[in-house]
């Protein structure tokens, strides 16, 4: 679980929620048309901007903002030098039913063993990554469509307040009404784009970047015990492509 996520979205909430009870309460800020036209309104354009399909895969995948994929590079590390020392002793199929840390090591491990030359073996795993990406994207296209469509609507439900406003100038108690439609609505697209949708996104992008960089690494350290190569050389190749600060906590492990 990523706490970050957690505290992250609770604490944004929570701010806007006290400023609003130091103000003079929440309920002020509840207004029903304005609602139905930013929340009902965005709901149904972004549904109208994608397949179904996707449209409803998309809420399944922002899941990931809060319990991402697990992608411990160092465990993954490890084992990979294991299994490169495995296979230089008693050769590639002693390496069937070997444990790993995730399917797509799985997947490529049983190509492997099965056969698999370097080049089949990397292009399979690659291709595998590249549709991942795809299906990332699709996901997170809708996720953008929030961020774009609710400040809009938002200016759209604005608009609306200010007509109904101006169309009843003569009576004082419907401009009250239309003035709350009018800035409520802008305050409701703002804060689903930016509290709500903006950092999920970016969230989301983050573990499609490191779930890319994770397998990637899998792919190289694979295709590396197929061409027999010793388990240092794999080991410092592995761990060069991390980050310093990684790098270190690794070798001193």
């Amino acid at each position: 679980m990523d706490i970050a996520s957690i505290i992250g979205l609770l604490g944004a909430i929570g701010m806007v929620l006290g400023a609003m009870t130091a103000g003079g309460g929440i309920l002020p800020f509840v207004d029903s048309p304005a609602m139905m036209i930013v929340f009902g309104g965005t709901f149904f354009s972004v549904m109208y901007s994608t397949p179904m399909g996707i449209f409803i895969e998309s809420f399944r995948s922002m899941g990931k903002a809060f319990k991402p994929p697990a992608t411990d590079f160092e465990n993954m590390i490890e084992r990979m030098v294991d299994l490169s020392g495995i296979a230089r002793k008693e050769g590639l199929m002693a390496l069937e039913g070997q444990p790993v840390p995730d399917p797509f090591f799985e997947k490529g491990l049983q190509m492997l063993v099965d056969g698999a030359d370097e080049k089949k073996l990397v292009t399979h795993l690659r291709r595998d990554i590249k549709m991942m990406k795809s299906s990332h994207a699709e996901k997170q296209a809708v996720v953008k469509s929030w961020v774009d469509i609710a400040p809009a609507m938002g200016m759209i439900g604005t608009l609306i307040g200010l007509v109904q406003m101006l169309g009843n100038m003569a009576d004082p108690k419907a401009i009250g009404p239309a003035m709350a439609v009018a800035l409520l609505t802008t305050l409701y697209g703002t804060f689903i784009a930016n509290v709500l949708f903006m950092p999920l996104l970016s969230k989301l992008e983050g573990a499609t970047v490191r779930e890319t960089k994770y397998r990637e690494m899998v792919a190289d350290g694979l295709r590396s015990i197929a061409a027999g190569e010793n388990s240092r050389s794999i080991q410092e190749q592995m761990i060069g492509a991390l980050p310093q600060k990684m790098q270190s906590r690794i070798l001193a492990a």
